[in-house]
């Protein structure tokens, strides 16, 4: 492994990160919340120790970057952005203490949206700011926005991409990788423009307009307010925000293909038609149940937080305008297995995914296929696309890996003192980077009580869920350091 190379990128990653302070400290000048100091020193701390670094590793001439460097860099990355994105809030008084701190940074990073504040009101407006940006960035990848960059470094990013990219599937859109990345990231922030127009416009001020859309467009749901998007009681705003969370559930490629005129391809795309099917018939269900038990006052009533909260954690934004633990016992358990479905493959949410879900099914209807025809000869198809023995093997392993991760730490969970309830769905909303879960880490709750032990097992569960487990498991094999 070539170390040298590792701590050269990981100093590029870390400087860029510190300028990206720039923003949230005229946010803090702007308002004179206080926060400016703070701030101020967060980026002068990371670009200083991005900058030291990057001096004292510059200058090799082998710029040749292995798959094993890129697992990783990537994951040495995203643990030192979480160091600097501790900055502000400790530097600040926000959150004085380091575990806590570190909390909210790699909830931010991963875009899980799982926060420790009980009262995000009295926070400054500077400080709002970072923790929403911490999510932005973190959407399409940190790591990406550097492949973006990597090229005037001299270095290719195929295998970065490779390794942070959330799908089953890698979807290299251009020739050059970098293409790729810019192409996505262009796409990214042209959303993000017009979601925030279109917030201003349904009566949100430009500062809460951006907050949620840096926590929309990547799927991570921080929102300035205590009661989330609950605080603001408008249809409008729902409607919006419950379509850009569905935009940002979709693979990013589609948006692309779509970009490029390719409309027919988009709506054919066999992921994208389950993914729809799902998020509407579990919305339809909800509904029926909310209205049945008479809930809400009318069916629209029932329909529209019906497909706030299931679009939400279906994509594993996180963001709230109800609280569903009031809701019947059948939603819950929908609103539950919503987080470990997830949202589509090569978009910026988490958990499962709908790609891995549908082949795995197809390949289960294969298996008790081929009792019944021994002799038939099958594969598993994504569309009209035969699936690869060695992708549905990635994929059986993946989730194996899930299911037993999300077990052990589950059992961690109660053995630390949380309920049978909060232990559940606290792992499932970390691992599955949804944010809100139920009993005390409900949508109306946090989680400042889990003990400092239950934070750091979440902030690894988190670290899992947003890299696809391989990228992490990977390194904590022996072979993997061996050369």
């Amino acid at each position: 492994m070539n170390f040298r190379l590792i701590a050269y990128l990981v100093a590029v990653l870390l400087f860029c990160i510190g300028l990206s302070m720039t923003a949230p400290l005229g946010v803090a000048l702007y308002y004179g919340d206080g926060s400016a100091p703070a701030l101020l020193g967060s980026l002068l701390l990371t670009c200083g120790a991005g900058g030291g670094v990057f001096f004292r590793t510059r200058g090799q001439e082998d710029f040749y970057l292995s798959h094993r460097d890129g697992v990783a860099i990537v994951t040495l990355g995203w643990l030192a952005a979480g160091l600097a994105a501790t900055l502000p809030y400790l530097l600040s008084g926000a959150i004085p203490d380091f575990t806590n701190a570190y909390f909210e940074s790699i909830s931010g990073l991963t875009t899980t949206g799982s926060s420790i504040f009980k009262d995000v009101e009295v926070l400054p407006q500077g400080i709002l700011f970072w923790r929403a940006q911490t999510q932005w960035l973190g959407g399409m990848g940190i790591i990406v926005l550097s492949i973006a960059i990597l090229p005037f470094l001299g270095i290719g990013g195929m295998q970065l991409y490779k390794a942070e990219t959330p799908s089953p599937v890698v979807d290299k859109l251009t020739p050059r990788i970098s293409d790729t990345a810019q192409a996505l990231w262009k796409i990214y922030i042209v959303l993000t423009i017009i979601q925030i127009f279109l917030l201003m416009s349904g009566g949100m001020d430009w500062f809460d307009s951006i907050c949620h859309t840096f926590a929309t467009m990547p799927t991570g749901g921080f929102s300035p307010k205590n009661a989330s998007v609950g605080h603001y009681q408008s249809v409008y705003i729902d409607f919006v925000i419950v379509l850009f969370m569905f935009v940002a559930g979709m693979n990013f490629s589609l948006h692309y293909k779509l970009v490029k005129g390719n409309v027919r391809q988009f709506f054919r795309d066999p992921e994208f038609r389950s993914y729809l099917f799902i998020t509407a018939a579990i919305i339809l269900v909800i509904t029926i149940d909310l209205y049945g038990a008479a809930i809400y006052k009318g069916i629209f009533d029932a329909c529209r937080y019906a497909a706030f909260q299931v679009v939400s954690i279906m994509t594993t934004t996180g963001f709230v305008t109800a609280d569903f633990e009031q809701w019947p016992v059948l939603s819950q358990q929908l609103l539950l297995l919503c987080m470990f479905l997830g949202s589509m493959a090569g978009s910026t949410g988490g958990g499962i995914k709908i790609m891995r879900i549908v082949l795995l099914l197809k390949h289960c209807y294969l298996e008790i296929f081929r009792i019944i025809h021994p002799h038939a000869t099958t594969v598993v198809k994504l569309g009209e696309i035969p699936v690869p023995q060695t992708i549905m093997r990635s994929i059986w392993g993946f989730f194996l890996l899930y299911v037993g991760i999300y077990i052990v730490a589950t059992v961690a969970m109660a053995a630390l003192g949380l309920d049978m309830i909060s232990s559940i769905s606290a792992v499932a909303t970390c691992l599955g980077n949804v944010g809100p879960g139920l009993g005390s880490v409900g949508p109306m709750d946090n989680f400042s009580g889990v003990p400092v032990l239950g934070k750091w097992l979440l902030i690894f569960c988190m670290l899992l869920g947003r890299l696809e487990i391989y990228t992490i498991i990977v390194l904590l094999m022996p072979g993997f350091w061996r050369k």
